[in-house]
């Protein structure tokens, strides 16, 4: 037994059709069983319970045991002065009010349904899942389920990120081009140079782009140099060295910040090494003076490609490294590199500034969503393995918030697949 399952049980009323009664036999009727709080303090709040025909509203804590009230110290804790109910597996010890009265404690126990117990232990307690505790069940639930389940987890997963793009704009002073440009970069560093990117993205102040970006070779400089990609010793090549005595130019004129470290190349195929995903990201805001806007006046998958239509400069045709030629070709960003941005950052960053105009682009981005090729990756192959297929980007997004958020933390409970298999028969 865990208390995930008593907040389940006392949250959706399932208990039996009986009278409730209190330890000390007083009887009870829940006309409201109060909001859950997610955070500290009682469990849930404001409910509304009727005790010895005596009406109360005031708050609830739930616990396995009553003993456990004092194993929390809650004894002591002045949030818990308003709890009107205290709601147990198992009552061990009478727990008191600061003026010396007995709360009120229901068992549960003896008014849970059985069903509902064997369902929770079939899902959580009897299983070993190769992938996620409801695996035997996930392919057979109703589709109309399943899918409104995804909408709503996409969502959920669209509102994290957008909590970290508005600690960005707090950073930046509302700058929305600045904290594009912060973005882009963290996604041009790829998973394995992604972090470091963002650190030094965030270093630069925007001002200083606006201010070269009417040279693709000052972007260059400035970009690539800002991302330790100028400190080589050994290579004479012409262009390195005019980036190079660009860079320090541009130091003193802006007094950058100093270069202290340098991304990682091991494990990143060519065309993902920083250099070429700098030149490229450099060559992008050359192109595009309001990349903000134009992106956010885009409202397809071909008009957001087409702002996207660039490539490395002319150096880097031949080169992935400085100072060592390779086959010829030009390096331009691919769909899938593409497909990524607006993934991870133009669609998040479209939901979030739909927010502060107060306009609902939700299903818009949704729609855009739905016209991208599903990621492929562990999680979307394990529920693929399930016979549940992955139709686009925005179910691939849902599921990974699925997995990551319920799945892999055994939240269950507060999963609607979860809840509803816990809810049959019963």
């Amino acid at each position: 037994m865990k208390e995930d399952l008593l907040h389940f049980i006392w949250g959706q009323k399932k208990l039996h059709g009986r009278q409730l009664t209190s330890t000390t036999n007083e009887a009870i009727s829940i006309k409201a069983p109060g909001v859950q709080n997610q955070y500290s303090g009682p469990d849930f709040f404001n409910a509304k319970i009727e005790i010895a025909t005596q009406m109360w509203v005031g708050n609830v804590e739930i616990h396995l045991k009553s003993s456990d009230w004092y194993a929390h110290n809650h004894q002591t804790d002045s949030n818990y002065n308003n709890v009107i109910l205290h709601v147990v597996w198992e009552d061990d010890i009478a727990v008191f009010r600061k003026d010396g009265s007995v709360i009120p404690t229901l068992e549960l126990r003896e008014y849970v349904p059985q069903e509902l117990l064997r369902n929770y232990q079939n899902l959580l307690e009897k299983n070993s899942p190769n992938f996620i505790n409801c695996e035997k069940d996930f392919a057979e639930m109703d589709s109309f389920l399943v899918e409104h389940w995804l909408h709503r987890l996409y969502i959920e997963r669209l509102e994290q990120k957008s909590n970290r793009i508005e600690e960005l704009l707090k950073k930046s002073n509302n700058d929305w081009e600045g904290v594009l440009f912060t973005m882009l970069a963290r996604n041009f560093g790829s998973k394995v140079n992604g972090d470091f990117f963002l650190d030094r993205a965030i270093q630069l102040e925007y001002s200083t782009i606006r201010k070269i970006s009417s040279s693709l070779e000052a972007l260059e400089s400035l970009l690539l140099g800002h991302f330790g990609l100028l400190q080589v010793d050994d290579c004479t090549d012409r262009y390195f060295l005019q980036l190079q005595k660009e860079h320090k130019y541009l130091s003193r004129k802006f007094n950058l910040p100093p270069v202290l470290s340098k991304p990682e190349f091991f494990g990143l195929r060519p065309a993902n090494f920083p250099t070429i995903r700098t030149a490229q990201l450099a060559h992008l805001y050359a192109k595009e003076q309001s990349l903000f806007s134009q992106i956010m006046e885009a409202s397809t998958l071909e008009e957001i490609q087409a702002i996207f239509e660039v490539a490395a400069s002319k150096y880097w045709d031949d080169h992935y490294t400085f100072g060592k030629t390779s086959k010829k070709g030009k390096k331009k960003l691919s769909k899938s590199f593409i497909d990524l941005l607006v993934i991870n950052t133009i669609v998040p960053l479209k939901f979030c500034y739909s927010r502060h105009i107060g306009v609902d682009w939700n299903e818009a981005l949704i729609s855009l969503l739905s016209t991208i090729t599903k990621e492929k990756n562990s999680i979307i192959g394990g529920f693929d393995k399930l016979g549940s297929k992955t139709n686009n980007a925005m179910e691939s997004q849902a599921k990974i918030q699925l997995h990551t958020h319920y799945c892999s933390k055994n939240k269950c409970l507060r999963c609607a697949l979860g809840t509803h298999l816990l809810n049959r028969n019963t």
